[in-house]
């Protein structure tokens, strides 16, 4: 017997018929003998629908009152999902965050998780329970409702586990594991058997969709053994996510290419080129609550420097306002402006560390396909470049031929 903690995603439960289906699997977990928790997302698109609703009214809506409103998305689908558990005769319950307590910051829309009180859980599990869990959501120390952002259900997931100490958190999706990259943009993308944490790790925060990066993140604090499956097969082994290297003669150079649409590009042009002026910068960016990804700073020959960031493009205008309001004259900044217009593209793959001439070979091919790039990043295991949004599937498709990912 063992304790599992399942996610399902928005189009695993997007409408009754699937939440049935759900619960049919459900029941032949707890069949075998299994404890099973069960976390939920919203219905497929409610999330997206009560966003639209609340920007009808405000729009640049109140943090704290949208949490109450895209809160109960998945409060309705824990409802849905224990009523057809018991449908098929299974003792279930159901969990919004605050009913668990799942504590966290008072970071509303974007809230980290403190701790998990798990005892209650526990106690109905023990009692024969299935315990259904609202993803995405949980409660600060004042009682007020918090969500996680986007893809917040996962790392709801990967919390549980970690706190009831959980043999297996899988993830259920409409993919039916980790590829080499999107399907849908280069259809010769290969499933992954394993990947290790640290890959996955970089593949997520890079634009990889499959997993939430504070996910992977608690999964590999924690030692949770993660596994992606589809909801829509009956079976399937998914990717294994790994805690160590494993078959290192074997290991490819390049696992994956991850990529993101939904970034911005800020650049602040003419500043005094002195120390502190990256913090003068950044500071006021990070006490707005504002995420920012890849840096560069060039100094010129006339004393100044040129100061470029990204970060999400829904917060591109918030960051610019923060920039023009409270630094720009402090600083003396000649100009600063913003481009949404832009893609990342990254390669991701533990092998990066014992091949040279990576780099070299994807800064090739995106020049043979005359596609310029504006930044670079970089770290041990991954290379990172900022290229035109229009040129981001050439190159996605183009970087995944020249590292032959497609091959088994």
């Amino acid at each position: 017997m063992a304790l599992i903690v399942q996610k399902y995603g928005g189009t695993s439960v997007a409408n009754p018929e699937r939440i049935k289906s759900l619960a049919a699997r459900v029941a032949r977990y707890k069949a075998l003998g299994h404890q099973i928790v069960v976390v939920v997302s919203a219905m497929s698109g409610e999330t997206n629908r009560l966003i639209s609703l609340a920007k009808e009214i405000m729009p640049d809506p109140d943090p704290r009152e949208l949490d109450v409103m895209v809160s109960t998305g998945e409060q309705v689908t824990i409802g849905m999902t224990a009523l057809a558990l018991m449908e098929l005769g299974i003792k279930a319950k159901s969990y919004t965050g605050t009913q668990v307590k799942i504590l966290t910051d008072n970071a509303h829309t974007k809230a980290r998780i403190l701790s998990i009180d798990e005892h209650n859980i526990k106690q109905d599990l023990d009692d024969g329970y299935v315990v259904v869990v609202a993803g995405f959501q949980g409660v600060d120390a004042n009682g007020n409702i918090t969500t996680l952002g986007r893809g917040g259900s996962d790392t709801t997931g990967v919390a549980l586990a970690a706190a009831l100490k959980a043999d297996e958190c899988q993830i259920y999706t409409d993919v039916d594991g980790v590829y080499t990259t999107d399907p849908r943009v280069v259809p010769e993308a290969r499933r992954l058997n394993k990947i290790t944490f640290e890959e996955m790790l970089e593949l997520a925060s890079q634009g990889s969709k499959v997993l939430q990066i504070r996910s992977v993140e608690f999964a590999g604090k924690y030692k949770v053994k993660l596994r992606v499956l589809s909801s829509f097969e009956e079976e399937g082994d998914g990717t294994l996510i790994t805690f160590e290297e494993e078959n290192t003669m074997e290991q490819p150079v390049i696992s994956g290419i991850a990529f993101n649409r939904d970034e911005a590009k800020i650049t602040v042009l003419g500043v005094p080129d002195k120390p502190g002026i990256a913090y003068q910068i950044l500071g006021p960016i990070a006490e707005a609550n504002v995420d920012v990804d890849m840096i560069i700073q060039n100094t010129g020959a006339d004393g100044t420097t040129d100061f470029t960031f990204t970060v999400h493009k829904n917060e591109m205008n918030k960051a610019l306002s923060i920039l023009r309001d409270k630094v720009q004259g402090h600083i003396g900044a000649r100009e600063i402006s913003g481009d949404d217009k832009i893609a990342k593209v990254s390669i991701v793959g533990v092998g990066m560390r014992s091949h040279v001439g990576i780099a070299s070979q994807m800064f090739r091919t995106l020049a043979e396909e005359g596609i310029n790039i504006q930044m670079i990043s970089t770290s041990e295991i991954k290379i990172a470049v900022v290229v035109d949004e229009k040129y981001l599937e050439l190159a996605v498709r183009v970087l995944h031929k020249a590292f032959e990912l497609e091959a088994a």
